[in-house]
């Protein structure tokens, strides 16, 4: 019978080898876990954060491009309104 740990518990394990310099080993005695188990854990951690990375990195490129593309746009305006202003007088 598998145990089932909660998101917060497998965060909290992988940050004792990752943050707190703990062997795999070393903490995963210290929980009461088998250390593929926390392998295992790690592992998961590592192929999300670098996927969260990626998207991350996607969603800046967009924002850059749609911030230029509102500047333009803007400029734009600015313009148009001097004429307008300029043709009203």
């Amino acid at each position: 019978m598998s145990k089932k740990y909660t998101p917060q518990f497998k965060i909290d394990a992988v940050k004792l080898v990752s943050e707190q310099g703990y062997t795999t080993a070393k903490a995963a005695r210290a929980l009461g876990i088998n250390d593929t188990t926390l392998h295992n854990w790690i592992n998961a951690h590592k192929k999300n954060n670098q996927g969260q990375l990626v998207d991350e990195n996607a969603e800046l490129v967009r924002l850059k491009k749609e911030n230029r593309e509102l500047r333009m746009e803007r400029d734009i305006l600015k313009k148009a309104t001097a004429f307008f202003a300029k043709e009203s007088q």
